[in-house]
């Protein structure tokens, strides 16, 4: 018997798509629906780059505000205005099947367009409202404020049918904190295509070509870390961990991957005197990752919030890269016994870890094997996109 297809409205409420974090899951779970005979329309806000074999539908600009938003911001009010405006006119146009919402924004307007339209609503978590804006330094959590926002947040976690979780331990937030009920909620984690993200993805000569262009010397061992550069993404700490392993081994070279914001750690890396060990590349596109991801030979996460997903991990799980992280419940979720753990927040524990991996090639390799294997097997994404359709199925 053919599976049932559906006409799929994705509400987004960011500057999709940039290269990083959950524009990366909202694009590799369209793309799959796609595959798997689904219409996908995603509906987002007015800046953003445009995706092969997905239909995306942008809000008018405001006038007061031109470039992107990554994070917090009090501009966004506007925006999900806009946001809602142009998602209930699609939601007329495209009649959906299914309203499917990221983050807490998108699954507050479609929960409104769920009851106009009569169709179901699947809320995508990728994680804690308050604890997010709290990470971002946007909220005070002994504000008056605070209190407001978490009821509201509560509030929206009880609008959907649906709740789609990237981990465990968003799941255990969702019961726990904010008293969900479990036959709503439903894990699909982050997943990676290992047919993209592979550690032969460069020869040998092309690898050494490219540490030539970002001026990284040939025998320095790279630490590569790719991914949002943010306080609470623990930028900073990874500066002062490359700060402390430099010191004990010069030949280390530390790649930092990622945007907003490069310039000023670029400045505070040369303040700790890492200005020949370290290379700050801004922005790096998605389809270009895996190729400098392969001049790793470890790589980092320093992620320090509790409730966020780190899709990052996967794409290093992928390239067969040792990988160390600050010991959370998500990064433990993901890299179980093949990852390496620091003390969360400490970077001379981090400095640690990565020496302990440089320094024993050998654990290094088998450690990478392991977690490729992992990804191989667990975090493909036609399993995740079967798991959503399934989702789909039993609310229609």
């Amino acid at each position: 018997m053919a599976r049932r297809t559906y006409n799929v409205l994705m509400i987004a409420p960011t500057s999709f798509f940039l290269d990083y974090g959950c524009h990366v899951r909202i694009a590799e779970e369209s793309w799959i629906l796609e595959k798997l005979g689904n219409q996908v329309t995603i509906v987002t806000y007015y800046r953003g780059g445009d995706l092969d074999g997905v239909a995306i539908e942008r809000t008018r600009p405001i006038p007061w505000r031109h470039d992107y938003e990554v994070g917090c911001s009090r501009h966004k009010l506007a925006f999900d205005v806009l946001l809602s405006i142009k998602s209930l006119e699609v939601a007329l146009r495209r009649k959906p099947d299914i309203i499917h919402a990221h983050l807490h924004e998108g699954a507050l307007i479609g929960y409104v367009l769920s009851k106009l339209r009569g169709v179901p609503l699947v809320f995508d978590f990728q994680g804690g409202l308050t604890g997010e804006m709290v990470d971002h330094q946007f909220l005070n959590p002994d504000g008056a404020f605070y209190v407001h926002m978490r009821w509201l947040e509560e509030v929206i976690d009880h609008l959907p049918q649906a709740i789609i979780t990237n981990s465990r331990h968003a799941a255990d937030l969702l019961r726990g904190e904010f008293h969900c009920d479990s036959d709503n909620i439903h894990i699909v984690p982050d997943c990676v295509n290992t047919d993209v993200f592979r550690p032969d993805v460069l020869s040998e000569e092309e690898r050494l070509s490219l540490k030539a262009q970002l001026g990284i010397p040939p025998e320095r061992k790279v630490v590569v870390y790719l991914g949002l550069l943010a306080e609470y993404q623990g930028t900073h700490l990874l500066v002062q961990a490359a700060a402390h392993l430099v010191k004990a081994r010069r030949d280390v070279h530390f790649l930092i991957m990622g945007f907003p914001g490069e310039e000023g750690y670029r400045a505070y890396a040369h303040s700790l005197g890492l200005a020949d060990h370290v290379t700050f590349t801004g922005k790096i596109l998605y389809k270009l990752a895996p190729r400098y991801l392969a001049l790793g030979d470890v790589a980092v996460s320093t992620k320090i919030s509790a409730t966020e997903g780190s899709g990052k991990l996967l794409n290093y799980m992928a390239m067969a890269l040792p990988t160390v992280a600050f010991d959370t419940p998500v990064s433990r979720e993901y890299l179980d016994d093949w990852g390496v753990y620091a003390e969360r927040g400490n970077p001379a524990a981090l400095a640690e870890a990565l020496g302990s991996i440089l320094a024993d090639k050998e654990r290094a390799t088998a450690l990478g094997v392991g977690l490729r294997q992992r990804a191989m097997e667990r975090y493909s994404w036609e399993q995740a996109g079967r798991q959503i359709l399934g989702i789909y199925d039993s609310l229609c």
